[in-house]
């Protein structure tokens, strides 16, 4: 999932929140120490909402729609997911989707100096062309795959060339979602309330 879900899966507090978009920017278990538990703890939830994601069957079946792409389909689809998610904001939240995207962009404004340096640099732009609420727009799709594909190493044209198989298969991967994402609400519900790996959140020495 990209930013807009796994900020939402934490929306029961803004230091979940903070260690949910934290997820993809802190690496390995040594750098979970410089953050308090409870953010540490979402960072490890972060992790394993991405492998459930990966693992789940309908999201499995959607990747071999991409043939010989599918190394770059969860790209897409993480992308795409959020879209379907905003599309249908009201299906799935209470809170307004600009309400909730002020809180997120808050909640990194107030933690900007402690920030990894990625998202640092990232966090400002967000707020400024609203990124969670631009989700909403089925335009945002093709423009946040374009800008990662120009951060790849390389094969960033592969990474591009999964567009035009999205756009052929756009009902069912819309049907992907409406399998999918309420199988995930439901396992982040329990990764909230199974016991916390205490190996992977313990204070540094």
């Amino acid at each position: 999932m990209n930013y807009l879900a796994h900020a939402w899966l934490a929306r029961q507090s803004d230091d979940a929140i903070l260690g949910a978009l934290l997820g993809d920017f802190v690496l390995g278990q040594s750098a979970l120490q410089d953050w308090p538990p409870t953010v540490r703890a979402e960072i490890v939830r972060h992790r394993h909402i991405d492998r459930h994601t990966d693992t789940h069957p309908a999201v499995t079946a959607a990747r071999v729609l991409f043939g010989d792409l599918r190394r770059y389909a969860g790209i897409v689809l993480d992308v795409y997911f959020d879209h379907c998610l905003a599309r249908d904001w009201s299906r799935w939240s209470d809170v307004p989707l600009a309400d909730f995207s002020v809180r997120v962009y808050r909640v990194l404004q107030q933690h900007h100096d402690v920030l990894p340096p990625r998202l640092q640099a990232i966090a400002p732009h967000m707020a400024a062309h609203d990124w969670l609420g631009s989700y909403r727009e089925r335009a945002s799709v093709d423009r946040v795959v374009r800008g990662i594909a120009t951060r790849l190493s390389r094969n960033g044209d592969r990474l591009v060339a999964c567009l035009s198989v999205l756009r052929e298969n756009e009902a069912n991967i819309d049907a992907t979602f409406e399998t999918f994402f309420p199988d995930l609400i439901a396992a982040a519900a329990r990764m909230r309330d199974a016991p916390t790996d205490r190996s992977a959140i313990r204070p540094a020495p």
